[in-house]
């Protein structure tokens, strides 16, 4: 299957205004790419970049005063399978757990694991350890939130979240991380491009987050937000929380005023336009 992706994101700065930038697609899909995934700015600005302790790659630029587009537009190829499913595997003891999991056990800045610990345990404490336990606590996220942009909040935690049942795709995921990380189960935060692939388009098209975790030795992901096995996701960056994945962090004034990003099937001979 063949993907193109891509995104416009408008920005108006009264001054000069330092940025930190994770728009580009994950090292681990860098193989997949068919064409340059490489982030334009208008105007044209020095771009700086790096890799980051969790393995995403970063950018950071200095926007001018005034109108700053940054865009990106490629094609990708992905297996067009559905997100794994596997009902039989089990959790790792704390233990046993490779000492780079260890860091996705700990509480973070949006996932209160002391705040939460009594309430999963209360709710997940008989449910059988593994996948079956996973799938129990997104079942109970998934049913716990109602959708809805307008109830997005940048200090909203996995906690504000559970109380208020209200939220967005990283709320969902912070609150079945956190939950997860109280069962002594690793997860991780994940953010990139899922497209309509497979399913109806319910509503215009954003990036996503969903979250990974650690079972029987390797990482498999999971979503909240939507709770069914998805095609064609596209992991741009990871980390412990949104705030090790923050597709965009300002470091003084800046307003966005336009947000626009594609992810769609595009057949064998298509080419971008």
């Amino acid at each position: 299957m063949r993907i193109r992706a891509g995104f416009e994101i408008v920005y108006e700065c009264p001054q000069p205004s330092p940025m930190l930038l994770m728009l580009s697609v994950h090292p681990s899909r860098q193989g997949d790419l068919e064409t340059r995934d490489t982030l334009r700015t208008v105007p044209n600005v020095d771009v700086a970049r790096y890799q980051d302790g969790f393995g995403n790659i970063c950018h950071r630029v200095l926007a001018p005063p005034g109108r700053l587009v940054l865009s990106a537009d490629f094609v990708i190829r992905d297996s067009g399978l559905a997100d794994p499913f596997a009902p039989q595997a089990t959790e790792t003891l704390v233990e046993n757990l490779p000492d780079e999991a260890i860091v996705f056990l700990l509480g973070s800045r949006y996932c209160e694991t002391d705040r939460l610990s009594e309430i999963a345990w209360s709710l997940f404490g008989g449910v059988q350890p593994g996948w079956a336990r996973v799938q129990a606590i997104v079942d109970y996220v998934h049913d716990r939130i109602t959708f809805g942009y307008q109830h997005a909040r940048p200090t909203k935690t996995a906690w504000d979240a559970h109380e208020e049942q209200f939220g967005v795709c990283r709320d969902y995921a912070h609150l079945a991380i956190a939950f997860c990380r109280c069962m002594n189960i690793p997860a991780r935060y994940c953010t990139g491009y899922l497209g309509d692939i497979g399913v109806p388009l319910l509503l215009p098209m954003d990036f996503s987050a969903w979250f990974d975790v650690f079972l029987d030795g390797q990482w498999y992901p999971f979503d909240a937000r939507n709770n069914q096995p998805r095609i064609g996701r596209i992991l741009m960056a990871r980390g412990r929380d949104a705030v090790d994945a923050a597709i965009t962090t300002t470091f003084g004034p800046a307003t966005l005023v336009g947000f626009d990003v594609i992810c769609d099937e595009l057949g064998e001979s298509s080419a971008p336009s």
